[in-house]
């Protein structure tokens, strides 16, 4: 049986299969070379990009969509991350939370966008002791989190980055002790299981204190290739100047090994939700900014919401809070 198709029909199909294959060609396996992320062709590779809210939250207001993500896109960003709350992640139930990152994931690729997969839990995974309520798991339910990352994601490009554990904290102790060593064992335990089960993504290895502090990485870096660190140096984590407290803090990292900022930003004093570690001004955007491009350094700003803090955007039509104007034009500005 022969069938016809008109020419509009046929172009039509063509683009199609165009633009998938171009998505496929844009979107190749990111990996760890040195202290660097590379593409497949070996080009080293730096991302810019911005969180979204929690994808629960964004589908209960109906803006977990194609639309979203390609503002996003507009905005600048190569990278975006998705901060799955354990609460979240446990109320909707693990095959409709799944179908939330089918779609992200599906629509971020068609827009050659990379995707951070984040835990986005606060506190010590060692006692089991969280900063809030809404951050509320377990081991055993965070490994097996990376399990089910792992086997259904593990093969898919687009997925570039496991983000392990958001935050970790004591909270000056109130959640219990951790050492730097136990970190590193439950770490290890983690990247263990995603890569049993067939997780091909960079691991994300988060310091204390809120994930700022990664000092101990000087002396007790992870025996574990292929992974990369993190910070979230917020403005109010060190006095200014900052970049001297930086390099010392998480900068130097970047000597040996690959870093990636998955949480900066700022909020002005007037600003909803403004709170200490994140008040502050343009000069703060100006001095992050530039300290990682100088350092190849990755980042992505937080957050793509009109109501988390600090905010990118104010309403329904995108329109940029003071901090989104900064990291708008910020991000337009780098040629890919």
């Amino acid at each position: 049986m022969k069938i016809f198709l008109n020419k509009t029909v046929a172009t039509f199909i063509l683009l199609l299969a165009i633009n998938f294959v171009h998505a496929q060609e844009v979107l190749s396996r990111v990996s760890v070379s040195g202290n660097s992320f590379v593409k497949a062709d070996g080009k080293v590779a730096v991302f810019r990009g911005l969180n979204t809210s929690d994808p629960d939250k964004l589908e209960r207001q109906q803006l977990w969509n194609k639309s979203y993500f390609e503002e996003m896109k507009h905005w600048g960003a190569n990278l975006v991350r998705f901060p799955v709350h354990p609460t979240a992640w446990k109320k909707r139930g693990k095959d409709a939370y799944l179908k939330l990152l089918d779609d992200g994931i599906q629509w971020a690729g068609e827009l050659g966008m990379y995707v951070v997969i984040d835990w986005h839990s606060i506190g010590n995974l060692r006692t089991e002791m969280y900063q809030h309520d809404m951050y509320d798991t377990d081991k055993k339910q965070t490994f097996d989190f990376w399990r089910t990352i792992g086997k259904k994601y593990g093969k898919n490009p687009t997925v570039a980055f496991y983000e392990l554990f958001n935050e970790p904290t004591t909270y000056n102790n109130e959640l219990g002790t951790i050492t730097w060593e136990q970190w590193k064992e439950l770490n290890k335990e983690m990247i263990g299981i995603l890569r049993a089960n067939g997780g091909e993504g960079i691991p994300l290895v988060a310091g204390f204190n809120w994930a700022y502090d990664l000092t101990p990485v000087k002396d007790s870096p992870l025996d574990v290739e292929g992974i990369a660190y993190v910070s979230h140096p917020y403005p109010q984590k060190r006095e200014k100047p900052w970049e001297e407290k930086w390099t010392k803090d998480w900068g130097f990292v970047k000597d040996k090994y690959p870093v990636i900022l998955t949480e900066i930003g700022f909020s002005g004093p007037e600003d909803p939700g403004a709170h200490s570690p994140v008040v502050s001004d343009e000069s703060y955007g100006d001095a992050i900014t530039n300290y990682s491009d100088e350092k190849g350094i990755s980042y992505v700003v937080w957050v793509f919401d009109k109501e988390w803090a600090p905010r990118l955007f104010i309403d329904d039509k995108y329109t940029p809070s003071r901090h989104g104007k900064y990291f708008k034009k910020k991000l337009q500005s780098y040629k890919y």
